[in-house]
């Protein structure tokens, strides 16, 4: 005779996993996702708390992505650096599930947010895929409990859920990204400038809020091309990129217009201010240029900016405006920053 009770509650497991399941191949929100494997983890183990991070292999830190049950002190660092010889350090080397039923004098966990939150137990399996680990899988008590064989066969299947949603949602974020990046400087294409600049107008225009335009053009780019060939030019645009990548602000949006011109956003940030912040960073282009040519004639870039709402309020605008100061500054004599409020006040525009 079959037992009654366990099998009613072998179904409910199944039709639990079976919501995940279906939530897993129907979007690509990761968090999404991750918080409702959390969710269903915690119910069918019946653990007051749990987690699930990512795994930084270069820097070797693990990032939060979902958590239940934890203070915010606890969970408020939601990215640490993987201690040699710790809990996750043994979990990551072994690829193995780790279950502590009483943390207590337990050598490796020693974490003193861990022993301060009061985890007194817990359950740990790597989300593995292809072989590589991409994250850890957490769920936690706060008293001592023994996980049945039931439990951590659900936690295998969720963390195999939790592992193909982390690399689903990570490859339609490189697509994404493919789609608007610029195949040989990395930097955003024309597309996705067109794309932020209107947002950037729309939002200026609900909240009055500046931001400025940078066009900026290598100087005497077809010499570098005649001189030194197409392979050398292209390296020279390459560098442009990792330098405007190093010199720009988390908030600004760097694109690589069209053939040598590139483009800047600079939210938030008014004509006056957009003088100081292009002339630097024209500065530290024409600084990291230098030696690329080899004792011949320096690489130099000309610059012109143009600001939203002292010099135009539409997209289009603002890029005609910029363009035609940095025709001005070409035209100057190249090597040099000029703002379009400087040729309206000229009366050269």
């Amino acid at each position: 005779m079959p037992n009654t009770k366990a099998l009613n509650e072998e179904v409910r497991d199944l039709l639990d996993l079976l919501d995940v399941a279906r939530l897993v191949v129907s979007t690509l929100e990761m968090d999404q996702v991750l918080e409702a494997i959390l969710k269903s983890a915690m119910k069918l183990t019946g653990t007051s708390a749990g987690s699930i991070a990512l795994y930084h292999k270069e820097t070797r830190e693990l990032e939060i992505r979902a958590h239940h049950g934890f203070s915010q002190g606890f969970v408020g660092d939601a990215r640490w650096k993987v201690r040699q010889g710790g809990l996750t350090d043994k979990i990551l080397k072994s690829k193995q599930p780790t279950v502590i039923s009483n943390t207590t004098n337990k050598a490796f966990f020693s974490n003193p947010l861990a022993i301060k939150e009061g985890i007194k137990s817990m359950a740990c399996v790597p989300l593995v895929f292809n072989e590589d680990i991409i994250g850890v899988f957490y769920v936690d008590d706060f008293t001592p409990r023994k996980f049945a064989k039931r439990e951590l066969r659900l936690l295998y299947i969720l963390s195999t859920f939790a592992a193909m949603s982390i690399d689903h949602a990570r490859l339609h974020d490189s697509t994404k990204k493919m789609a608007v990046t610029d195949g040989l400087t990395g930097l955003y294409n024309h597309r996705h400038l067109q794309e932020v600049l209107e947002k950037e107008v729309s939002r200026g225009c609900r909240y009055n809020a500046p931001f400025s335009l940078i066009m900026l053009d290598i100087d005497d780019f077809k010499r570098v091309n005649d001189g030194f060939g197409h392979p050398f030019g292209d390296r020279v645009l390459k560098k442009l990129a990792d330098v405007l990548r190093s010199v720009i602000r988390d908030s600004d949006i760097a694109a690589r217009y069209g053939g040598e011109e590139f483009a800047v956003i600079l939210p938030s940030v008014d004509s006056v201010q957009a003088a100081a912040m292009s002339q630097r960073i024209m500065a530290e282009v024409n600084k990291k240029m230098k030696g690329l040519m080899k004792g011949k004639q320096p690489l130099t870039v000309s610059v012109g900016v143009s600001s939203f709402p002292a010099d135009a309020r539409g997209r289009m605008e603002l890029i005609e405006k910029a363009d035609m100061a940095l025709y001005e500054a070409k035209r100057l004599g190249k090597d040099r920053v000029v703002q379009y409020r400087e040729l309206s006040r000229s009366n050269v525009a």
